[in-house]
């Protein structure tokens, strides 16, 4: 084999080897992402149920009526809080489908 093919060659072999790596570390770090993701499914069908439901307006109210603890954490009244949390997961829903949907 010519240098110049040997060269060609041992370019190939390192460019798919980053590949190799770049796509070994991207699967790893989404399947550990996925588990952790489907282990929040429970929560995330809970927070919606909650949000604007009966509770929560009570809850709400209370909160508004200074009723609650100071020092509750409260993220859970913030009407963009769990809006926000829904409307990431239904775009990552999105997004997987349509990821999957490409091959």
């Amino acid at each position: 084999m010519k240098k110049t093919e040997r060269d060609k060659q041992l370019a190939r072999i390192g460019k798919m080897e980053g590949y190799l790596d770049q796509a070994a570390q991207a699967v790893m770090l989404l399947s550990v992402a996925l588990e952790r993701y489907a282990e929040a499914r429970e929560p995330i069908r809970a927070l919606s149920d909650y949000y604007g439901s009966e509770e929560w307006k009570q809850d709400f109210a209370d909160d508004e009526a200074g009723l609650l603890p100071h020092d509750l954490k409260r993220g859970v009244l913030s009407e963009d809080s769990i809006w926000n949390l829904l409307s990431d997961s239904r775009e990552l829903e999105e997004r997987m489908g349509e990821i999957t949907n490409r091959s």
